[in-house]
């Protein structure tokens, strides 16, 4: 299909004219496309990245937290320079292992 056909290039006056159209339309059918990637792609995973980064700053001792292989602890000790926690899993004290912050996904909060 012809798209100086869809512009009309005889309403338009002549094939100068026409060209122009067709410039446009491209040029507003690209930005439309950018748009559409932004919205449906790159601003829900910044939501989602925004999301993720306050779930692990909220990790403090003494938290439940699960990580990303499943498992279940407790936060005993933090090291915030290095951005490494010690995780203490099930009852045995001798199950202490550290590791960064961001294998954390869910936390839930100490009772006080």
């Amino acid at each position: 299909m012809d798209l100086l056909y869809l512009f009309g290039e005889a309403a338009a006056g002549g094939e100068q004219a026409a060209g122009w159209q067709v410039i446009l339309f491209y040029v507003i059918f690209f930005g439309a496309i950018i748009l559409a990637f932004y919205f449906l792609l790159i601003k829900p995973q910044k939501k989602e990245e925004a999301k993720r980064k306050a779930i692990v700053d909220s990790v403090e001792v003494g938290d439940s937290v699960v990580t990303t292989a499943g498992f279940y602890g407790v936060v005993i000790d933090m090291v915030e320079e290095q951005n490494v926690i010690v995780v203490e899993f099930g009852n045995n004290k001798n199950c202490r292992i550290p590791m960064k912050k961001s294998a954390v996904v869910e936390v839930e909060k100490a009772s006080k």
